[in-house]
């Protein structure tokens, strides 16, 4: 009996989505282009928000929302290495996100273990001398988990060419507090007056003291705010807000954004 299927090339959908690929190629290329003929931002500084809505759009369970989230950051570092991209903050998990139900926490510790055991033996990692930390209150993470920061970093600490920083169980108000009492300490030492306590000696307790701040913060799923992030360092950052999902983001988005910041005239409250 002939068959009635149609050829796959002559389906409308199909010819479209070639087209659309094609198209989004093409002005991908040329955004590159121009990307890579102005400054870029030293520090980006980015909110990964969406895997849990994006799972539940795409039929996934919360579990595999994640792990596509994951698999994004993992481009993302291949987005910053093309445009020269030296320095990437990512928010991973926040001190607030510790209050999830106990088995998407569970989920998550063992990405993240996962994760950082992978970073320690990435050769792209090694290839392009890239420092990995993690900051944020690391003593509520699982034990296991401390095992694999501390291998990532230890592999890394000699590096100095790139920095990739994630933040798990970070929050911002916390991070200003903790800064604060080790201030108190040294004035109750009597190490410090405190007419001599201004802005450079908070930012010397803040976990990314030996860094510029970011001069870019980027919040994926429409959400406007920062949510608790970087609250000393953003204070003069420029903000960029995009719609899609998080584990939605595409080159051609990532390179938007970048595009945006370089149109701006940044006048650091003047």
């Amino acid at each position: 009996m002939p068959s009635t299927r149609k050829p796959i090339s002559s389906s409308p959908r199909y010819l479209s989505e070639i087209v659309a690929g094609a198209f989004r190629e093409a002005t991908e290329k040329r955004l590159l282009q121009i990307v890579l003929q102005s400054p870029v931002p030293r520090h980006l500084a980015i909110i990964t928000d969406g895997n849990r809505r994006f799972a539940e759009q795409h039929g996934l369970l919360v579990q595999e929302g994640h792990v596509r989230g994951k698999d994004k950051i993992e481009a993302l570092l291949d987005w910053c290495l093309e445009i020269g991209l030296r320095i990437l903050t990512v928010f991973a998990l926040s001190t607030e996100n510790l209050n999830r139900p106990k088995d998407e926490l569970d989920g998550l510790m063992d990405l993240f273990a996962r994760s950082f055991r992978d970073v320690a033996r990435d050769e792209r990692v090694h290839k392009n001398h890239i420092r990995v930390r993690a900051i944020g209150n690391l003593s509520v993470l699982r034990g296991d988990v401390r095992e694999a920061i501390e291998l990532a970093e230890g592999a890394t600490k000699s590096y100095s060419d790139y920095f990739y920083n994630i933040a798990i169980a970070y929050g911002g108000r916390e991070e200003i507090i903790r800064a604060i009492r080790s201030l108190a300490q040294e004035v109750a030492d009597g190490r410090l007056r405190p007419d001599e306590i201004d802005s450079s000696q908070v930012a010397k307790y803040l976990y990314t003291s030996d860094l510029p701040d970011p001069d870019l913060v980027f919040r994926t799923s429409g959400e406007e705010r920062i949510s608790n992030f970087l609250l000393w360092q953003t204070a003069y950052a420029e903000l960029y807000f995009a719609e899609v999902l998080w584990p939605g983001l595409t080159r051609l988005d990532f390179l938007r954004a970048i595009r945006d910041f370089q149109n701006r005239k940044r006048r650091y409250g003047l």
